[in-house]
């Protein structure tokens, strides 16, 4: 028997490398994954499903307020001056009204606008930054002690103006 001389040491061989790198990649993609996974939880999932039932109670009892009151708007934001401006229809005049913007899937995103009156029925409020696109629009103000709420999905675009509640 003669001994093969072009047998090569396993480590100068192509295929043991391309089986190890196939299982590091493996591991370095499955620890990135869960790297991106803990560091960016989900907002969107409620620990406490009795709590949020109840909000949706105290939710409807305020739109059913705001329904009794006719109340009803106009809402613009311009993004050019950083102004919000809402023209307010119905039973209702309260000192403020709160404007929440909230993004449908991204809890960062969501904005709080205070309105205060400007004359008999327009409110005013800044703008810090620029919004624009999907948004949940919700309009709160008082009336007699009783809050009512307006709640509406709409696409925001600076300059042009949204109808909320007809």
């Amino acid at each position: 028997m003669q001994p093969e001389d072009n047998v090569l040491p396993w480590y100068k061989e192509f295929w043991p490398w391309f089986i190890i790198g196939m299982l590091s990649f493996s591991v370095v993609l499955g620890l990135s994954l869960l790297t991106i996974a803990i560091r960016n939880a989900d907002s969107l999932v409620v620990d406490n499903y009795y709590d949020v039932g109840k909000g949706i109670n105290t939710s409807l009892e305020r739109e059913q307020l705001a329904d009794q009151l006719n109340i009803g708007g106009t809402l613009s934001l311009d993004n050019d001056i950083g102004q919000v401006e809402l023209i307010v229809s119905g039973d209702s005049r309260p000192q403020q009204i709160v404007l929440n913007l909230i993004s449908p899937t991204q809890q960062a995103r969501d904005r709080r606008i205070i309105l205060q009156p400007a004359n008999n029925d327009l409110y005013r409020g800044l703008l810090q930054e620029d919004i624009e696109g999907r948004r949940f629009v919700e309009i709160l103000g008082e009336e007699d002690g009783a809050q009512w709420r307006l709640f509406e999905e709409h696409t925001l675009i600076s300059g042009q103006s949204i109808k909320l509640g007809e």
